[in-house]
This record gives C-alpha cells, sequence and structure tokens, in this order.
C-alpha cells in the first residue's frame, strides 16, 4: 500500500524537545511564581530540587548548587515563598521545571510561621530549657564578643566595657547579615569555646553575640538553627544582644542571658569598677568597726569575770598546805613503813632455820614417794579392774568382736599407761624441783658460807658457840671451826696456844710488817 504525501515538518524526538525547551524559555525566561514548598530533596552534588504547589497545581523547581549557597534563607517544606527564575524543560524526562535563582519568603506572616516552627522543634529538644542555662561569672577576666569588627556595636561594647571596668577583650569577626551570617556566627561560638585555658590565646570567661536592629529578615541568621544548637551547647557563659529591646530571635531563647541592647549586654558582663572599689571600702570599714565592737565588748565580759574570780594565791593556798601536810606524813609514813618491814624480815629470818628446811626436805620427799606408791597401786586396781570389765565382756562378744573391742582397750590402757609415766615423771620432776631449791635455800642460809670467806665460829667446851669475849675465862678450853677444819685453843691472858685436832691447818704467813702495839687474835 502506497503512502500518501504530507506536508505536515516531521521531527526527531530531539529537535520538538528541545525546540519546546527554547519555546519555553523565550515565553517564560523571567517570572516570579507564589506557592508553598513541597516536597525537598538535597542529594549529595548540592543542587537542591523541590516542588512548588498550591491547590491546583504542583511545579517542580531547582536550584542550583551555586545558588543555594547564596539564599538568604534555606527552603524548608511548608513555607510560602516568592520563587525567582525561569520556566524549562528536562527532555531527559519530557517534563518542564523551573530553575530558581532566587528564593524569598511571601511576606512577614511565612517568616513568623517558620519561626514558630522551629521553634517549637527545637525547644521540644529541650534547648531552651532553664536547667541548661549557666550562671554569668561576676568578673570575667577575658571576654569574647561575635560580632561585626567594623560596625557601631562593637565600639559601643568597648567603649560601655573601658568606662565600667577595663579588661581583656576579644573579638571574633562576622558578618551579621546575609546568607553566610548563620553559618558564621556558629563557627565563631565553636571557635571560642575550642580555645584550650592557658594557650597563647586566652579562653573568655564570657561570650557576648551581638547585632544591631534591623528587620525580621535581616536578623534572620540569628533564627538559624545550627546558630540556636552552638549557643545552646557552648561550655562558655553566653549573652544574646542582638537588636533592639523589642527585637527576638531564637540565640536569645538558647542564651543564658538575653540583653536588650548590645550595650546592655556590656552593662551586664562587668560591673562597675568604682562602684566595686566603693562596696569593699565600705565593707571593709563595717568589718572593722564590727571587729573593734566584738572585741572591746569580749574584753569587757572578760573583765567582769575575772573581777568575780577570786585572786591567784587565795585558789593555791588550801592545795599547798595540803601539799605539806601530805609531805610531812609521807616522810614518817616511810620511816614507819621501813621499820614494820624491817621487823616483818627479821619474824622470817628466825624461822627459817636450817632445822626447818630439814624436816621440809625431808617431809617433801616422803609426799613424793608416798604418792608415787599411791599411783602405782592405783594404776594396778584400775588396769586389774578393767581386765575383769574385759573379761567378762569377752564372754558376750563373738571373736572378730573380742578381737576388735580387746584392740581398742589395749590401745586406751597403753594411753593411760603413758598419760600416767609422763605425769609421774612431771612430778617427780617437779618435786626434785623444789627440793633443789629447798637445798639451795638452806645452803644459803648455813653459817659455813660465812666460814669460807674467812671468818671462824669459837666454840666452849659443851660445843656451844661463844659470843662475847668476856665470857671466856682464862685457861679455857676452846674449839675454832675454820672453812676446812676445826683447831682446839686454850684462853690465854696474854698469849694462846692451839693444837689440831681434825684435819690439817694452813701454816699462817708472818706479816711483814706488824705494828708493836697489835695483838694476837687468841
Amino acid at each position: 500500500m502506497s503512502e500518501t504525501p504530507s506536508n505536515v515538518a516531521e521531527f526527531s524526538v530531539s529537535e520538538i524537545s528541545f525546540s519546546i525547551k527554547r519555546t519555553m524559555e523565550d515565553t517564560f525566561g523571567y517570572v516570579r511564581v507564589r506557592g508553598e514548598l513541597g516536597r525537598i530533596s538535597r542529594p549529595g552534588s548540592g543542587h537542591i530540587y523541590l516542588d512548588l504547589k498550591d491547590d491546583r497545581a504542583v511545579l517542580s523547581g531547582v536550584i542550583w548548587r551555586g545558588v543555594a549557597s547564596k539564599l538568604k534563607i534555606q527552603p524548608e517544606q511548608g513555607l510560602e515563598v516568592i520563587a525567582t527564575g525561569k520556566i524549562t524543560t528536562f527532555p531527559g524526562q519530557s517534563k518542564y521545571q523551573m530553575v530558581i535563582d532566587a528564593l524569598e519568603p511571601a511576606g512577614a506572616g511565612a517568616l513568623m510561621a517558620l519561626l514558630e516552627e522551629r521553634k517549637k522543634k527545637l525547644a521540644a529538644e529541650g534547648l531552651f530549657a532553664e536547667e541548661r542555662k549557666q550562671v554569668l561569672p561576676p568578673l570575667p577576666k577575658v571576654i569574647g564578643v561575635v560580632t561585626s569588627p567594623t560596625g557601631a556595636v562593637i565600639r559601643d561594647i568597648l567603649h560601655r566595657i573601658s568606662d565600667r571596668f577595663p579588661l581583656h577583650v576579644l573579638v571574633w569577626p562576622v558578618r551579621v547579615q546575609g546568607e553566610t551570617s548563620g553559618a558564621e556566627v556558629a563557627n565563631g561560638i565553636r571557635g571560642f569555646n575550642a580555645l584550650e585555658a592557658g594557650g597563647a590565646i586566652p579562653r573568655p570567661d564570657l561570650l557576648i553575640v551581638a547585632r544591631g536592629g534591623g528587620s525580621i529578615e535581616d536578623l534572620w541568621g540569628f533564627n538559624e538553627e545550627t546558630v540556636v544548637r552552638a549557643a545552646a551547647d557552648s561550655q562558655i557563659p553566653l549573652i544574646s544582644a542582638v537588636g533592639h529591646e523589642t527585637d527576638w530571635t531564637l540565640i536569645d531563647l538558647a542564651a543564658d542571658v538575653r540583653a536588650p541592647t548590645p550595650t546592655g549586654a556590656a552593662e551586664i558582663a562587668v560591673p562597675v569598677k568604682a562602684e566595686l572599689m566603693a562596696m569593699v571600702d565600705d565593707r571593709s570599714r563595717r568589718l572593722n568597726s564590727g571587729l573593734v565592737r566584738f572585741v572591746t565588748g569580749r574584753r569587757t565580759e572578760l573583765r567582769a569575770a575575772s573581777a568575780a574570780l577570786p585572786a591567784p594565791q587565795d585558789l593555791l593556798a588550801l592545795p599547798r598546805q595540803k601539799f605539806d601536810t601530805l609531805a610531812n606524813g609521807l616522810e614518817r609514813s616511810l620511816i614507819v613503813s621501813t621499820k614494820s618491814h624491817r621487823s616483818t624480815l627479821q619474824n622470817l629470818e628466825g624461822r627459817l632455820s636450817p632445822l626447818l628446811l630439814s624436816r621440809l626436805s625431808s617431809k617433801a620427799r616422803q609426799d613424793l614417794s608416798n604418792a608415787s606408791d599411791r599411783q602405782q597401786r592405783a594404776l594396778t586396781v584400775a588396769v586389774a579392774q578393767k581386765r575383769q570389765a574385759y573379761t567378762a565382756v569377752a564372754a558376750r562378744l563373738t571373736p572378730s568382736r573380742l578381737s576388735q573391742q580387746t584392740l581398742l582397750g589395749q590401745e586406751r590402757v597403753t594411753g593411760l599407761s603413758e598419760r600416767l609415766d609422763r605425769a609421774f615423771l612431771a612430778r617427780v620432776t617437779h618435786e626434785k624441783s623444789r627440793l633443789d631449791g629447798l637445798q639451795k635455800l638452806l645452803k644459803s642460809l648455813s653459817y659455813k658460807d660465812v666460814l669460807a670467806r674467812g671468818y671462824a665460829v669459837v666454840r666452849d667446851e659443851a660445843g656451844q658457840p661463844v659470843r662475847s669475849a668476856t665470857a671466856i675465862a682464862s685457861g679455857a678450853a676452846l674449839a675454832i671451826e675454820l672453812a676446812d677444819g676445826t683447831v682446839d685453843a686454850v684462853a690465854m691472858s696474854d698469849s694462846a696456844a692451839a693444837t689440831p685436832r681434825k684435819g690439817k691447818t694452813k701454816k699462817s704467813t708472818p706479816s711483814k710488817s706488824r705494828p708493836e702495839n697489835q695483838g694476837d687474835l687468841f
């Protein structure tokens, strides 16, 4: 079948698509479209894709990366805006869209609605909570100011601080209006917080974020979420001084203190030095006056109390007299006590005769012998009784049980026998130690030890000790007992002769030099 020739122009897909694109761009090369922001997409490329809509239609839009970074406000879903740009098509998907060059809110009402929505969102996260607020330092050493370095605001703050209390001020220069103001202010707050204490740049004790007055659009950078979060996260106390007293931004809610003006922020940050000095002087005077009154009162009370006390001599008179009395009695008591103890010792010495000690020693030996005999008899009787009991029980036991009981009995008897032997030896040892002690005591009290030191005992014919020279008559027979023997002697008026009776006596060595008037021993 043959084709019917036609005069209609023939286009390729690309040709018709780009032709439509040129027509759209020529017809709508510059337009302003009012609508509500719908879907918003931010891919990694940095471009922004969004939808503008009203109650009857939807228009796709794109904001290229270079334009997106310069926007005064960032697009948010539900915000009513006015978009400026051109209408074009996207041949790859056969759709038209708007390339947006500028984006602005559709009046103050839209910004206020966005501000209110953002305020509720941040408040729900607790960024405006009172418990997050920090107390301002009463007298900071360093103050950090985040503001424009060229405006009147910084000059007012510096002038006010210099008038009230001059101190070190650090300025972090930022733009306070425009697309990048919010990010710069947030970086300034975080930068001051990142400074280390004691570093080359001193860390501020207090921060002031300040800007002069303006419209809501001019102050919009201080409503940015990044600024609010930086202020809420600041570890350094922060004063917000943005706009005039009637201007409110979200940073005012996140800051620790809001100042009505930048000058007011300087007044809140530092006190008046002259007032502080006057207050210190006044309190110093009051302290000195109070101290004088206190000391005077205490001195008066002390004098009154001392007047009621007795004199020191009266306080010490009775104790001193008592001390003297006791001292005198102590001397007499010591003399009496010494005499009493000496008499007691002499009585005890008379009772401790050698004959008594010998009797005690003999009695102790007899008691020890009797106790040994009794223990031996008791052991014999006990063994006999146990053996008799075992014999009686053996008749009632089987051979195996008998063997077992017998073995146990033997072990017990052996144990008792060993215990008895040990007890007997311990008793004998104890009594022997006691007897040795008595013998040593008897020996220490014996007069023979005295003879060994060179003394002698003179006895008469009856064998009784002679205690006085007047009791010896001339020509009386005497016996002289020495340490190694006894010699007989005869008492004479001028000299004495002695003949040995027992043992041998040592030859006396003549004295090398004896005075003529020295008499003989006998």
